[in-house]
């Protein structure tokens, strides 16, 4: 299914470079890169994959330990393919596809010795297993492609401030991936736990876990908001020599990681909904989130602030996205727990 989707996604550069109001000298670099980067997007399904196989067992250290290894790896071989090999942008591509074939060469063996992956079906009944594998799957799986959506369409509202504003929101952006890594370590390693409590009926133990769960989230990202709007300034200059990219960077910085914790209690709801099997809910939660609070908030302050109207939007967008969450999770548990 994704080497489906990287196919498509190659095919239709064409208008999604257009969709995006990309300029006329980036094509040749598509079409130099993309098919480089889409194969580094197939070997990090493939892994990822591998991962969660081991969490939904209940191992959380071999994959940390991996995802740990591929990125210093990565980390190593990048210089090398990009300046010594003198590759450029390619080489960033081929880096990452060299780091996470070895992780999967190490971890899938590992998956097979403990039995964790079968290709024995036996009396598995197929079609019963793929519906109630689909159940979930599908609301699930479109909560992962709304954000990459909800990403293009904001890019589209950046490029109309130009190719400095696109470039500082992209940098951005890698530092706010870096802002909620410990987020994203959340929404991995709790659904496992939910999902025990759930079948185990402890709903008290659930909403306990959750809340002490969102208060870590919150005063993290907080403390990190601080750090970040101090150093603002100089982490922009160390970022970027172009000085319009330089304030986009600091503009950036000193508005939209205060919405961080916000965010956080979002990304982490969507999973914990999906761990207690309302999907739906969860997908719906992603699709308010984006639709509904973020794009339209940066979009609204682009048309009346500009440029720092999108920062501002964005922290208003995701506070009223992690205020949704919140309630929208509140009455799922309530609701199986009255249920039962």
């Amino acid at each position: 299914m994704v080497f489906t989707m990287c196919l498509l996604i190659w095919f239709s550069r064409g208008t999604i470079l257009n969709l995006l109001g990309a300029q006329a000298d980036v094509f040749h670099v598509i079409d130099d890169y993309w098919p480089i980067w889409l194969a580094s997007c197939w070997t990090g399904a493939m892994i990822y994959f591998a991962y969660s196989v081991c969490r939904a067992n209940g191992d959380t250290k071999l994959p940390g330990l991996m995802m740990v290894i591929t990125s210093i790896i990565n980390m190593i071989l990048d210089p090398i393919f990009i300046f010594h090999f003198n590759l450029g942008l390619n080489g960033a591509a081929w880096a990452t596809i060299v780091s996470f074939s070895i992780g999967f060469c190490i971890i899938l063996p590992s998956i097979f010795k403990r039995h964790w992956i079968s290709f024995s079906w036996g009396n598995l009944p197929i079609l019963h297993s793929i519906k109630e594998l689909n159940s979930v799957m599908s609301p699930a799986m479109m909560s992962q492609l709304l954000p990459p959506l909800s990403s293009m369409m904001a890019t589209k509202i950046i490029a109309s401030f130009g190719a400095a504003a696109v470039a500082g929101w992209a940098m951005a952006s890698r530092i706010e991936f870096f802002a909620i890594v410990i987020v994203l370590a959340l929404t991995m390693s709790i659904p496992p736990m939910v999902g025990k409590m759930l079948g185990a009926k402890q709903f008290n133990e659930i909403q306990k876990l959750i809340k002490i769960a969102a208060k870590f989230v919150l005063a993290w990202q907080i403390s990190l908001a601080v750090l970040l709007f101090v150093i603002a300034k100089p982490l922009a200059n160390l970022l970027s020599t172009d000085t319009n990219v330089m304030a986009v960077i600091q503009s950036y910085l000193m508005w939209v990681p205060a919405s961080l914790g916000s965010l956080g209690i979002c990304m982490l709801m969507v999973s914990v909904c999906n761990a207690l099997g309302v999907s739906i809910r969860a997908l719906t939660i992603s699709i308010l989130r984006l639709f509904v609070c973020f794009l339209p908030m940066i979009w609204l302050g682009s048309t009346l602030f500009g440029l720092h109207g999108v920062f501002i939007g964005a922290l208003i967008g995701n506070t009223m996205a992690g205020i949704m969450a919140w309630i929208m999770y509140t009455q799922a548990i309530n609701k199986l727990q009255n249920n039962d």
